[in-house]
């Protein structure tokens, strides 16, 4: 019996094979992914091939534009696509789809990573399959993890969501309201001046770990939402009166020694942290889940891995999370959702790979979850 998953396989191969192309900020990743034949399962998992990535790092105290970031993309990508090929030790021809993240992110990045995409789909003659970027982290997460149905708490440079599955859709049940977490540390960093290699998140979680003093924040959660642009603004300013060396009663601890960079580190992340623990313990209740799965670039963070596994033990429940490899922007995870949509009929015409910045993840179908 031919499974649902199945009806696009080719005869005489029992596997599917996808790359998949992510460039909606400054990383530019390339995976290839295979899928054995019928649904997958803990028994029957998916088999990750390669996963190349390249980052564009620009210099302390800057931000990555759109018009440079595009140019590395350009510059990078058919070396990486070949990296990947080479990794995975496939051909051209092996492959069933070519994936590529059509939304959300930078308008330049995403662009020129859509060209390479519609390049090499008629050079080898494959089909395209447009991607949610952030179904993408989903659905990598949970391949990786085995978690079943969790609340998932997608944090990232440009995102910063709640989210539960019902009905094959991913349903927002919070957001932020402004800006999203890892843009509020990275704007923090450049404040800072501190490195941008590897990441600037990165460097800040590592100041923190040397934080000793808590320094109070504003704590901004709006029901299930939250804002993060005024906690950003208020410490931007206690540290230019540090570096300045202005006086002011929130850089002195009650017995009189002056709060540090670490110090701001570990107390910016504290105030983000909790706020985030929140409103995921109040999404958890609603929807009667135990599970907690954090996917996205700060996802990474080992400090909000511990606070969101303090909260989820007090409910009995279970947390998921991934390494570097997958919690950050790659190309393995747009393989891994492109071919899942493959898998249920889901191309895309040429003529409709047009990107976006704003594609919600519940604006997707979720056709290959029938739960």
């Amino acid at each position: 019996m031919t499974s649902y998953l199945d009806t696009r396989l080719k005869p005489g191969k029992d596997h599917y094979l996808a790359i998949g192309l992510e460039g909606s900020a400054n990383k530019l990743g390339v995976g290839i992914i295979r899928h054995p034949k019928g649904e997958l399962s803990d028994s029957n998992k998916a088999v990750i091939l390669s996963n190349v990535r390249d980052t564009y790092i620009t210099p302390p105290g800057e931000g990555f534009l759109p018009r440079d970031t595009a140019r590395h993309h350009r510059n990078w990508v058919v070396r990486v696509i070949k990296n990947a090929l080479e990794d995975a030790q496939v051909a051209p021809s092996d492959l069933d789809a070519i994936c590529f993240t059509q939304g959300p992110g930078m308008g330049a990045p995403l662009q020129s990573v859509a060209v390479a995409a519609r390049m090499i789909s008629q050079l080898w003659h494959l089909p395209l399959v447009g991607v949610n970027h952030c179904i993408g982290h989903i659905e990598m997460g949970r391949e990786i993890t085995n978690a079943h149905n969790p609340v998932v708490l997608y944090v990232s440079g440009g995102n910063t969501q709640i989210i539960a599955y019902s009905r094959q859709k991913y349903r927002i049940f919070g957001e932020t309201l402004d800006i999203a977490i890892g843009n509020c540390l990275d704007r923090f960093a450049r404040t800072l001046k501190i490195s941008n290699n590897p990441s600037p998140g990165y460097n800040i979680e590592q100041l923190a770990k040397k934080g000793k003093n808590l320094v109070e924040l504003p704590y901004t959660v709006k029901g299930m939402d939250l804002s993060m642009s005024g906690i950003l603004e208020f410490i931007d300013n206690l540290a230019k009166d540090l570096f300045a060396n202005k006086k002011n009663k929130l850089l002195v601890t009650s017995d009189g020694s002056k709060i540090t960079v670490e110090d701001l580190c570990f107390s910016l992340q504290e105030c983000l942290f909790a706020m985030l623990v929140e409103i995921t313990e109040r999404a958890m209740a609603h929807v009667n889940s135990n599970q907690v799965l954090i996917v996205g670039g700060v996802g990474c963070n080992e400090r909000l891995q511990q606070m969101m596994e303090i909260m989820v033990k007090d409910r009995n429940g279970s947390i998921y999370a991934t390494d570097e490899r997958f919690c950050i922007d790659n190309g393995i995870m747009i393989a891994h959702a492109g071919l899942l949509q493959y898998r249920m009929g889901d191309v895309t015409d040429i003529k409709d790979t047009v990107c976006t910045q704003k594609f919600r993840t519940d604006e997707v179908w979720v056709k290959w979850r029938l739960d």
